[in-house]
This record gives structure tokens, C-alpha cells and sequence, in this order.
């Protein structure tokens, strides 16, 4: 446990403006107590008061800060950008769901009453400005113990704080008690009413923020929530040939992958976005969706799964489409699925360059990471080669290049390349890939074309139908590395009588 947090000043002045202003009693609860007593750096502060009416606290903070009144309705005011001034309230179902219930607030509510309202006992936790705590359900405890533990039955007032287990579990290593979980389950019918977009929002914060993301994972399916992610819920018991996946099935597989991508997207350099990051975690999560509908026993009596990727991507769009996942997110996802077995291939310039394009929005630097995830999931040694044999491989596909000048340009020699393996004992097959994407400037985005409509038509290439053929027929064969520049683009067209000779 961290030792005495520091409080922002601006946090510090408004509670000492409401406590002069006659408050009973001012707290900072939520996530930032929370944070603050891990070691973990919180920006948004809550602040609740007790004693003082909403426009009493109003009053008293509007000569000093910008107020604003947007959740009036629910007792709560924003202050500046980064503090939530709100009073304490009760809650009474009237219904089902996330939104099911009635707010009350009330000035004059204990803490004890407000914070058992909280979703776990780690967030109702309330500090003073001195730094002394109120925490009437043991929240340090828990923290101290890594549980996730409801202050009681109002716990299942919101069904929504299942998924907030699972993210918190992902991202404190911390898991659920027995009566909790007991709770979780009494409320599983209404996952239904839950919306898309704070499904998401809870997934989200599962691959961004989650340091276990198998804990998440294993939350969900001891609570009986797994059975809401039919694509998740398919890959328990889903067999795999033991001598490539000696883990177990298809879902210790994935919670293996999972956790070693949260490692590499953790410790990336240079660093991902979190729009990168998220996707990564989503990939590795769905990566083998396929698997289940793809796998079969074959002649020898052994465990085949051929195509898997093939028929998983679908069902990754189909994962992320359900919850409303951004498109470029889902497009991104799908891709990476879809070509996550491709590095078993040679590493040839051609396939490179095939790969970058094919795998937009995604890029070979975020396929290289789940594909490196994907082998340490299963610690299986097909996904490692030795040296020497990419050594020999890349000596070979850079000789048979014709068009380009490896002396002359930007790319690897042979030698060069002989020489890198050659320092390394054993590596993933993605790496080699991945080197000659970023040799080749392909690494985080697919080549463009070299040739666009406006260089065809000053040679008499009118824009249509024609001119669109055209330039699809000369992307393909730069892809192929028939060509490397515009000049060389322009003469392999009127080689082929795309465009009038000169």
C-alpha cells in the first residue's frame, strides 16, 4: 500500500471552502482514493459532500472556479475539468438493468448509507483532506488482500458492474469473493438490457488498462458471463493437438496469449497509441475464434485446424459489431485475425509488401506483436526458427529480386541480413518479417501506388472505368516489385500497351 497520497491543491481548496461553508463532512471517494492507496497516478477526483444543499455548494464554489451544473439531476456538479462535486444519494430499483433504478440524493445520508451504494468495497473507501479515511466496509482490506468484494445486495441494482469486475480484475490481478460472485450470477438475465456502447466501454478499459487480462477472462466465466460472449464461450473445452499446445484447450490458450500481450503492448518502444494498444488486446483475444468451427480429427487421429484464421476474422467483426466497437477498430481486429498465421510463409519482399497492404489499417508492427504473443501462448517451437535457416532464405528471395539494386537502395543486403540472424540464437518468424517491413518503409502502414490517375493523364488515359483497371493492374505488379519508382511504373505500362509509347 502506497503511503499517504498527495491531493491536489485544487482539490484541497475545495474542500476547505466547503468545510468552511459549513459541510459536516467532505470526502474524496471513488477511483482516485482507490488509485491513490495503490501507487497508481489518478487524474479525475471525485469529492462528495455531506451537509450542504447542491446550490448551497454552488454558491460556495462559484467565486472561485467555473461550475458547471450539467448533472444536476443526479446531485452532481463538474468543477473545472478534473473534479466531480456531487451529494450523497440512494438508489431504489424500480426496474431491470443498468438504468432500472430511482436516484435520491440527500445531504443528510450517512456515509456508511452512500457508500453502500459503491460497486466494490475498493471504491468506497472516503479520504479527508488530512488523509485520514473513512471506510466502513473494509475497502483497505480488500485492497491489502486483492479482492473484489460488494458492500451488499444493491450490488446488483446495476448489472453493468459485472463487465466492471472483469475490467477491475484485469487490471488490479484482483478477484472476485465468493458472495459477490454469487451476486453476479443472480443477475446474468439482465445482461440484455445492458447498452452496446457500455459494454464496449468496460471492454475498452479490459485491453487497455488490464495488466491480467486472464483474470478478466476467468472473472467471466466463474460468474457465468461467459456465456454472453458466444464467441468466448465456444473456445472452453475446444481441444488442440497437445504436441503444438501442450497448455490445454483453445481458452487456456487465449488467456495465455492475452496475458503476453498486455506484456508487449505494456512495453512497446517506440510506445503504441491506445487505439493500438486496444486493438492488439482485442486481436489476441480473438484470435483463434475460428477454431471451434475450423477443427477436425484427422486420419492419424490427430487434431487439425486448418483455415482457422480464415473463418475466425468474421467472427471477431461479429464480437466487435454486437458491442459497437469503432469501425477502424473492428476492421483493424478482423485483419490481424485473419492473417495471424501468415509468418509460417517465407519472408519474401513481395509477400511483405503483400502483407503490409492486405493487413490495412492494421500494420506488420502490431501483427508481429500478436504474432510473437500468439507463440508464447503455447510456447509451441514450430512459431521459432532457427538462424540459419532464415539466413539462407533471405539470401535467396533478395538474389531473385530483379528490379531492384539492393546496393543501391535503402533495403538490406545479403550479407547484412546473413549477419543479423546470425547474432541471433533463436527467433520468432514474425521477426523476420517484420525487419523487412521496416527496411522496406512498410512497416506501420502498406506501400501506396507509385502511379496515380494524375500521371496517366498527360499520357492520353482518360479517367474512367479504363483508367481505374489501369492503375489496379500497375499497383498489383508494384506490389509484386515489377517496379520501384514512378519513372519505372510509367515504362512497364507502355510495355504492356497500357499507355502510348513514346
Amino acid at each position: 500500500m502506497s503511503p499517504r497520497p498527495h491531493i491536489p491543491p485544487k482539490v484541497l481548496k475545495i474542500v476547505e471552502l466547503l468545510e468552511a461553508g459549513g459541510a459536516t463532512e467532505v470526502l474524496i471517494v471513488g477511483g482516485f482514493v482507490r488509485d491513490a492507496l495503490l501507487g497508481v497516478e489518478s487524474k479525475d477526483v471525485d469529492v462528495e459532500v455531506y451537509g450542504l444543499s447542491y446550490s448551497q455548494i454552488r454558491d460556495i464554489l462559484a467565486p472561485s472556479f467555473h461550475v458547471d451544473l450539467v448533472g444536476q439531476s443526479f446531485g452532481v456538479m463538474k468543477v473545472g475539468r478534473d473534479v466531480d462535486v456531487a451529494l450523497p444519494r440512494r438508489e431504489s430499483k424500480n426496474g431491470v438493468g443498468h438504468k432500472g433504478f430511482s436516484v435520491e440524493t440527500n445531504p443528510d445520508i450517512t456515509p456508511r448509507e452512500a457508500f453502500g451504494r459503491r460497486d466494490f468495497t475498493i471504491n468506497a473507501i472516503g479520504m479527508r483532506r488530512d488523509g485520514s479515511l473513512c471506510d466502513p466496509f473494509d475497502g483497505v482490506g480488500d485492497l491489502k488482500r486483492g479482492v473484489l468484494r460488494a458492500p451488499g445486495p444493491a450490488f446488483k441494482d446495476d448489472p453493468l458492474r459485472v463487465l466492471r469486475g472483469m475490467q477491475f480484475a484485469a487490471r488490479f490481478g484482483f478477484r472476485l469473493d465468493a458472495q459477490t460472485v454469487r451476486y453476479c450470477r443472480e443477475v446474468f438475465d439482465e445482461f440484455a438490457t445492458l447498452s452496446p456502447e457500455r459494454i464496449y466501454d468496460e471492454w475498452r478499459k479490459w485491453a487497455l488498462k488490464g495488466v491480467y487480462p486472464e483474470l478478466g477472462l476467468e472473472t467471466l466465466r466463474e460468474t457465468g458471463w461467459l456465456a454472453a460472449f458466444p464467441e468466448l464461450a465456444a473456445l472452453v473445452g475446444c481441444a488442440q493437438n497437445p504436441k503444438w499446445h501442450p497448455e490445454g484447450d483453445v481458452w487456456t490458450h487465449t488467456k495465455a496469449v492475452c496475458r503476453e500481450a498486455a506484456v508487449a503492448v505494456n512495453s512497446c518502444e517506440p510506445e503504441l497509441s491506445d487505439d493500438e494498444r486496444t486493438a492488439v488486446m482485442f486481436a489476441a483475444l480473438a484470435h483463434d475464434f475460428g477454431k471451434p468451427d475450423a477443427s477436425f480429427v484427422d486420419e492419424n487421429g490427430e487434431i487439425r485446424s486448418h483455415g482457422h484464421a480464415k473463418v475466425g476474422a468474421p467472427l471477431a467483426r461479429t464480437f466487435l459489431e454486437r458491442m459497437r466497437a469503432p469501425l477502424k477498430l473492428t476492421q483493424t481486429v478482423e485483419n490481424l485475425v485473419y492473417d495471424h498465421m501468415s509468418s509460417s510463409a517465407k519472408p519474401t519482399l513481395r509477400a511483405v509488401r503483400r502483407l503490409a497492404k492486405r493487413l490495412e489499417p492494421a500494420s506488420v508492427r502490431l501483427w508481429a506483436l500478436l504474432c510473437r504473443s500468439d507463440a508464447l501462448g503455447c510456447d509451441a517451437p514450430e512459431r521459432y526458427v532457427p538462424s540459419a535457416e532464415y539466413a539462407f532464405d533471405a539470401e535467396t528471395e533478395f538474389a531473385s529480386e530483379p528490379t531492384l539494386n539492393l546496393a543501391d537502395s535503402p533495403l538490406p543486403t545479403v550479407d547484412e541480413v546473413a549477419q543479423t540472424l546470425k547474432n541471433r540464437e533463436i527467433r520468432f518468424q514474425a521477426d523476420v518479417w517484420l525487419d523487412l517491413a521496416d527496411r522496406m518503409g512498410v512497416r506501420d502502414e502498406g506501400p501506396t501506388p507509385l502511379v496515380q490517375g494524375r500521371d496517366l493523364i498527360p499520357l492520353g488515359v482518360k479517367p474512367g472505368p479504363a483508367m481505374g483497371e489501369t492503375l489496379r493492374q500497375a499497383f498489383e505488379a508494384q506490389l509484386d516489385g515489377e517496379f520501384a519508382t514512378l519513372e519505372a511504373g510509367v515504362a512497364w505500362l507502355r510495355e504492356r500497351g497500357f499507355v502510348a509509347p513514346v
